[in-house]
């Protein structure tokens, strides 16, 4: 068992990387490259990993997948996503390992330059002065720098008395100002404006040219319509906006006062068209005019739709008198609404049984009422008499036409009455199941009848719409798709609308949301050891009705018990003694009226699955020259919950393979927990990666089983212990050739190299005496002149850390084989290069002249007291028969064996 570690690598585009700048790390990234960010973690059992991002919430910038893995990656990554990225490690031992760094994301945009001028008169009538500044905006990180160009003179500060350059303090160095003192004739020229980030990540400046002159205005323009502009639905509408000034030519753009400009309008220039019109549309459009001169030039008009809609009435008896019915004598108000749009076009007429009416002494017709909302007329009956009952019609239309009018019919007549509401006996309280679709009444009598309005009466929230009210014309609500949240009092009461405009009436429906018990677990696994007992146990959570409540127990489909809960909130079911035959899911069912809860329990006795221990330092290493080795480490989950493992069942094949080769590893005695098991696989070839599968086995049979995928690398940058290089992989160990040199290494195995090679030089086989084997070497024919070097570096090694009570130096024995065959051979050397020491190179052997047709073995020890790197320099002899070459390299802990060392050092 141990804590978890973690660091932090950094692959992806990086244009650089700052190790430490005020002791963090920093990873500086182009805007649109591909960040991408591997987490190396070590610990047992294996650490849970999860990325976030400042503040420590996991960024919803980027992909969910990524988070909860290894390597973060974030393709085509924008600006806002620079910040300090934490990769979190936590296994349940010791405090989780943090580690952060922080992402730079640079960019430059292209800059902007906008002219302004400023015109002032001195005391003197006839002198005149016209100052113009410049001004260069440029968005980037890091912060821009500026330089100004008139044609292709380059301008600072003071090289002209004319010119002035200047930044704004408020601007934090966003912007550079020219200021042009009172115009010259030589002012008039083309002006650049630079912005530059000075390459770093390969940004290149960018530029922006303005051609300023005698002409040189801000726009101004113009709109060919009216303002508002009126229309009916489904007409096209067209918005004309042109310039009437400005150089340079200012660029048309429209916009809308809220929201986006609709997607069917088709743009034309500063033309605007809108087809088929709706009500949608209506509002405010500007038309605006930029050319980086002055303010941009701005005019707007306001579209209205013309629209009519949402028909009402409602009838007041007798205001004075407070009356809910109608009496002959007394008065009767009749009032209409619409919605209109313009209001101002809105006109009402009033008609009694088809008849046009006027206003007249009983009969008193007002307009809008200062009272009520807008779009509203009133006709008063004053001393209502018999001869009055009919029907009573106003007529709502607009003055511009092309809308349909709205007519509204209201009887006034002897059997006109106020409203009654009653809500039916078995309708209160409702009962229905969660998912279902009910209907709450509420009865309502009267002539006319009232709109119906619902509402929560037990609590401020909103109905299943999302309003606080809903309208219903017939006393019915309709739920769909119920839920518990549902449940309570629901008011219905009665509107003024298209009834009576008296106290409403009211009434109180309740309705019961029956659901299924929610029980706990819903999934359990259980494993115990033969002959064991096991207790199962389902508990209620929430139910309604909970009174009602009754419990299965199934194992399959067999019956195992049945019974009714009475106070107590669980039912167990025991098993005295597990076996092979009572192993299976057993299911709980906890059931009421409105459907049933289901808890689970897997019961076995099998053991837990074993889990690989990855954290092995460096579990590949190589012996043989077309053969590698593994050592296969792991610990036992739960190794105590079932009977004891006895063996494991080991299965291995090569990947893309069908057949599995298996064999039995042997276990004496109690596995511990995090006891830490290990099986070498040997005779693995070269490169390939093999698909491992390991089973537990107790002796009632086999548990669960893991499967890992073993692949053969390369160490990376290995933190040493053993490092063996062949030169047989594609990344040849991760070695490199030195930019400073001449030419460079070869990689070339005797069997693919050229037919036409120089004779007398260099192997004929690798170290080992295959013809298939690779070696390095270096090719000495021409172009090569004497004295030109190749060099090869290897990766840096990170020593081991120190020992605070041992020696302060750590040794390390380094060999590798060489070949030096040829009448020309030159020199070979090796240098060791120790970190934060780059410009020196520490000589560790070297040998010059013909060694004959055969490998030699070099033994050196060496003492780093840092990481290191070891570079071998291959230096041409005089003529083409001096192919020098290298294989085999090896570094291991500890100083060499005596008898490897030479005589003389």
């Amino acid at each position: 068992m141990a804590p978890p570690t973690v660091r932090i690598v950094h692959s992806g585009l990086a244009c650089n990387i700052e190790e430490e700048r005020y002791s963090e790390r920093v990873y500086t990234i182009r805007e649109g490259e591909t960040l991408e960010l591997t987490c190396l973690v070590t610990g047992h059992p294996r650490p849970q990993i999860r990325w976030t991002k400042t503040a420590g919430s996991a960024s919803d910038r980027f992909q969910d997948s990524s988070v909860f893995n290894e390597t973060l990656r974030i393709t085509n990554i924008q600006r806002h996503q620079g910040g300090r990225y934490y990769c979190k490690a936590e296994n349940g031992l010791g405090s989780p390992a943090i580690k952060s760094i922080r992402v730079d994301v640079y960019y430059l945009d292209d800059p902007v330059v906008t002219v302004h001028q400023s015109i002032g008169e001195a005391k003197e009538q006839f002198y005149y002065e016209r100052t113009v500044f410049l001004r260069c905006v440029a968005n980037s990180n890091p912060p821009v720098r500026y330089s100004w160009r008139r044609g292709q003179e380059v301008l600072l500060q003071g090289s002209d008395k004319g010119v002035e350059i200047y930044e704004p303090f408020f601007t934090q160095g966003e912007t550079k100002i020219l200021k042009l003192k009172n115009l010259r004739p030589q002012d008039y020229a083309n002006y650049s404006c630079i912005a530059s980030v000075r390459n770093v990540c390969n940004i290149p400046d960018k530029m922006v040219s303005f051609r300023l002159s005698n002409k040189t205005a801000s726009p101004s323009i113009k709109l060919l319509v009216d303002d508002p502009i009126v229309v009916n639905p489904g007409e096209a509408i067209t918005l004309v906006c042109v310039t009437t000034g400005g150089e340079p030519t200012p660029s048309l753009t429209w916009v809308r006062s809220f929201g986006t400009l609709p997607e069917k309008i088709v743009l034309n220039g500063g033309t605007l068209t809108i087809p088929a019109i709706t009500s949608d549309d209506a509002g405010t459009y500007s038309c605006i005019a930029n050319n980086n001169v002055g303010n941009p030039a701005k005019k707007s008009t306001n579209i209205i739709v013309r629209a009519l809609k949402k028909g009402r009435f409602w009838i007041t008896p007798d205001p004075y008198h407070k009356d809910d019915n109608i009496q002959i004598g007394r008065e009767v108000k009749i009032s209409c609404q619409v919605e209109a749009v313009p209001s101002e076009e809105l006109t009402f007429s009033w008609f009694k049984n088809g008849r046009p009416l006027r206003s007249s002494e009983r009969m008193v017709i007002t307009q809008t009422d200062p009272d009520v909302s807008p779009g509203t007329t009133n006709l008063d009956i004053i001393d209502l008499k018999f001869t009055d009952f009919g029907t009573y019609t106003c007529v709502a239309s607009l003055k511009g036409g092309g809308i349909s009018d709205i007519s509204i019919d209201v009887n006034i007549s002897s059997s006109t009455v106020p409203p009654n509401l009653t809500v039916p006996q078995e309708k209160s309280p409702l009962v229905t199941r969660e998912g279902d679709t009910i209907e709450l009444q509420c009865q309502v009598t009267g002539k006319p009848k009232p709109i119906i309005l619902w509402s929560r009466a037990d609590k401020e929230v909103a109905m299943p719409d999302g309003t606080m009210q809903m309208e219903s014309y017939d006393g019915t609500l309709r739920i769909v798709n119920v839920s518990r949240e549902m449940s309570g009092m629901y008011r219905c009461q009665t509107s003024q609308y298209n009834g009576f405009n008296v106290k409403p009436r009211e009434a109180l429906v309740q309705l019961i949301v029956q659901y299924p018990p929610a029980v706990e677990p819903a999934f359990l696994e259980i494993r115990q050891g033969q002959d064991r007992s096991v207790t199962m146990s389902c508990r209620v959570l929430r139910a309604y009705p909970i009174r009602v409540l009754t419990y299965e127990w199934r194992l399959g489909n067999k019956l195992l018990r049945t019974g009714q809960f009475d106070s107590q909130e669980y039912t167990e079911y025991p098993l005295k003694s597990l076996s092979n035959e009572n192993y299976g899911v057993y299911n709980c069912s906890i059931i009421n009226e409105a459907g049933a809860g289901r808890c689970s329990f897997l019961v076995t006795g099998k053991a837990y699955a074993p889990e690989f221990y990855y954290d092995t330092y460096n579990p590949v290493w190589q012996n043989r020259h077309r053969v590698y080795s593994y050592s296969l480490q792991w610990t036992q989950m739960n190794p105590d919950a079932v009977d004891r493992i006895v063996a494991y069942r080991l299965g291995i094949r090569q990947a893309g393979q069908q057949r599995w080769w298996e064999q039995e590893i042997k276990i004496n005695g109690n596995i511990q927990k995090g006891e830490l098991i290990t099986y070498n696989l040997t005779e693995l070839i070269k490169p390939e990666a093999y698909e491992v599968r390991l089973t537990p086995l107790t002796k009632f049979g086999e548990g669960d089983s893991t499967i890992r995928v073993i692949k053969y690398t390369a160490p990376v940058n290995p933190h040493l212990r053993e490092f063996h290089c062949g030169f047989e992989d594609g990344n040849i160990c991760l070695f490199t050739q030195d930019d400073t040199d001449n030419f460079d290494w070869t990689k070339q195995s005797t069997a693919t190299r050229n037919t036409k090679y120089t004779p007398n030089t260099g192997p004929n086989a690798d170290r080992s005496g295959s013809k298939e084997g690779f070696y390095m070497y270096i090719e000495t024919s021409r172009p090569r002149l004497e004295g030109e070097k190749a060099r090869l570096l290897s990766p840096v090694f990170s020593i081991a850390p120190k020992n605070p009570y041992g020696p302060t130096n750590s040794a390390y024995c380094f060999s590798f084989f060489y070949h030096m065959y040829g009448q020309h051979i030159g020199v070979l050397n090796v240098y060791l290069r120790l970190k934060g020491q780059t410009s020196i190179e520490n000589p560790l052997w070297s040998s010059s002249g013909n060694k004959g047709q055969r490998w030699n073995e070099a033994h050196v020890n060496i003492y780093p007291i840092t990481s290191f790197q070891l570079i071998f320099e291959g230096i041409r002899g005089p003529g083409i028969e001096g192919d020098i070459a290298i294989d085999d390299v090896s570094i291991a802990e500890g100083e060499c064996a005596k008898q490897d060392l030479p005589t003389k050092s």
